[in-house]
């Protein structure tokens, strides 16, 4: 009875939500790939986090901002054509000024999440960031390599 229990609880924390943090690089796209693979699996929504950071020269900073927005928008609505169509999950795009680990700590604080899914060159870029991070955070974190297995 016991086994059967917790076998249920497992499951059930599973499938709060997995939030992908994504660049809209060519190898963000396979950690995209597996967290759709994953959100079909466990039936849990799919967040696709994409950061960027604001600089601006001579008080631009409103136009900057619509302007990177809007491209994320468009890499969205590509990889959303190519990936998330049909594939039967729900999922949401958030698009946040800031440090990527910060804003995916923000993002485990206000939301139930039961997987980070992100690609290895996110972790590289700044590995102090990431450690801090994956100490902060108590999660399983999926790390994909620019190519990777299918699940």
């Amino acid at each position: 009875m016991f086994a059967k229990n917790f076998t249920a609880f497992i499951f059930k924390s599973m499938t709060n939500g997995i939030l992908c943090a994504t660049d809209f690089s060519e190898s963000s796209l396979e950690a995209l790939k597996w967290a759709v693979d994953l959100s079909k699996k466990l039936g849990s929504h799919l967040t696709i986090l994409y950061t960027y950071r604001l600089f601006h020269q001579n008080g631009e900073a409103i136009e900057v901002k619509r302007r990177m927005e809007a491209v994320a928008k468009e890499n969205f609505e590509r990889l959303e054509k190519e990936f998330l169509f049909g594939a039967g999950i729900s999922y949401d795009l958030k698009i946040e000024v800031g440090f990527i680990d910060d804003r995916i700590e923000d993002h485990l604080k206000k939301n139930k999440v039961s997987f980070l899914v992100m690609e290895k060159g996110l972790t590289v870029r700044n590995k102090d960031a990431f450690d801090d991070l994956i100490n902060h955070i108590h999660l399983p974190v999926v790390i994909v390599p620019e190519t990777s297995v299918k699940i």
